[in-house]
């Protein structure tokens, strides 16, 4: 399946809530999702009642459009997660935070994880002064993340970088507004990933 390249308000309104794709955009008015409250297409104001399978498979939908990722990738995410030691839908959101093009939005860098993903993908930026240009690079504890010295001076970076202290930056992180260095202190919790996922959800519905 090709990755979507639709209206993305359009998935914030098939979930009935914000899933923060656009940026700055979903802090205002103008987000579709304040302006009309419900689902799009011809039919979109008549609500049924959900099967608890399509309640699962929302909640997974959720989760792959907030982190921008694909089926089989998603899949592989929660086959890892499972192997793991721990509980499952925690372990699967923290690999899924550990993403780089998440920690380059999480740190500020960009105002949505798509363009995070586009920036990434360019080149734009280096983990341990090396680049790396693969968008689901995991990082670890003690990884510094920053743009390369040509790419600190981009317009989009610095415009998003002034926004930082509005949007506040993750717990298990830390910035350096002035050298333009993120770190990486510690693996999130699930306390410190403030998503609207019920995760129990993806996993009973992978557990089938």
């Amino acid at each position: 399946m090709a990755r979507y390249t639709g209206p993305l308000c359009r998935l914030c309104r098939r979930e009935g809530e914000k899933l923060f794709l656009k940026g700055d955009r979903c802090y205002t008015d103008k987000c579709a999702v304040e302006r009309r409250r419900y689902a799009p297409g011809q039919h979109g104001h008549r609500r049924k009642k959900l099967s608890d399978y399509a309640i699962q498979l929302r909640e997974k939908q959720k989760a792959k459009e907030i982190y921008n990722v694909l089926e089989r990738q998603f899949k592989n995410y929660f086959y890892i997660a499972e192997m793991k030691k721990g509980v499952t839908g925690s372990n699967l959101l923290q690999l899924l935070e550990r993403r780089l093009d998440n920690v380059v939005y999480r740190l500020g860098f960009a105002s949505n994880r798509r363009q995070a993903r586009q920036l990434v993908t360019h080149g734009h930026f280096l983990v341990n002064g090396r680049k790396v240009n693969i968008p689901s690079y995991l990082v670890r504890p003690g990884d510094v993340v920053e743009p390369k010295e040509s790419s600190k001076k981009l317009g989009i970076i610095q415009e998003n970088i002034a926004k930082v202290e509005h949007r506040g930056l993750p717990s298990w992180m830390e910035m350096d507004i002035e050298g333009l260095k993120g770190r990486i202190n510690h693996l999130p919790s699930r306390d410190e990933i403030a998503l609207p996922i019920q995760e129990h959800l993806i996993v009973e519905l992978y557990s089938k």
